[in-house]
């Protein structure tokens, strides 16, 4: 009998917001192919230790990690907190994000600027805090979203703004980077069925008309992405934003 070895055996990554939606998807795919890997979560403690207790039960390796991705001290201390626990950091998942909607008469300063620290600072300090401990072949992914290119929506002006800033930053950083043999990637997803986008919201029926395939993703679509670029197969890309959105943009 033939076996495999899981292609990310002996790989340890972080995924940041990874209790629940995207992020949780990320944790378990990358788990299920054989990764240690530690997760941030803000808030939602039950949710992370039960994500733990479910991965440690079926056998693998998880650690959940509080953390508010606004501070940069608290991501630092992710990254190193998930060294010392597994000897390594090999995938960084920059997936924590928060979206507030609101048009430009009435936004408010406080609220663009946590949204900026979220979405945009707290990647860039977490691929900084990385770069003392990656080596080559390591990998740094972030998630961003299609409306860095299409917004759609009225309100939508800062966020579009957040996933417009980390689909230049990763150009920059994979420059950055590829001298060390790190690659650096974005995953821009189209609308995808989370508890912040559920199924039978308001506006899903309106969503779903607008991609060909004639449905949203899913969570574990986008986890499938975000494997295939943490994976040996993806080694000669980097820079990229890669859409997954079933034909939204197109």
């Amino acid at each position: 009998m033939t076996t495999h070895t899981p292609r990310f055996s002996n790989k340890v990554a972080l995924v940041t917001g990874g209790s629940r939606g995207i992020g949780e998807a990320i944790v378990r795919r990358l788990v299920a192919e054989g990764a240690a890997v530690a997760f941030t979560y803000s808030a939602s403690t039950d949710k992370a230790q039960t994500l733990v207790s479910q991965i440690e039960n079926e056998g693998g390796k998880a650690l959940a990690i509080q953390a508010d991705s606004a501070d940069v001290a608290a991501i630092e201390r992710a990254v190193s907190t998930t060294v010392e626990r597994f000897g390594s950091l090999n995938i960084l998942v920059n997936n924590a994000g928060i979206l507030q909607l609101g048009s430009v008469d009435e936004f408010s300063l406080e609220d663009f600027d946590r949204m900026f620290a979220v979405n945009v600072r707290a990647a860039f300090a977490a691929a900084k805090a990385c770069s003392a401990v990656m080596q080559k072949g390591d990998r740094i992914i972030t998630v961003g979203s299609v409306v860095a290119q299409r917004s759609a929506f009225p309100g939508s002006s800062v966020y579009s703004m957040t996933k417009s800033a980390i689909a230049g930053m990763i150009r920059g950083l994979a420059i950055d980077f590829a001298p060390r043999g790190i690659t650096v990637n974005n995953v821009q997803p189209g609308p995808v069925a989370t508890d912040m986008n559920p199924a039978d919201g308001p506006f899903h029926e309106l969503i779903k008309s607008l991609i060909p395939l004639g449905r949203v993703g899913t969570a574990d679509d986008i986890a499938g992405m975000v494997a295939y670029l943490a994976s040996e197969d993806a080694a000669f890309v980097t820079g990229a934003s890669l859409t997954i959105d079933g034909g939204y943009l197109a």
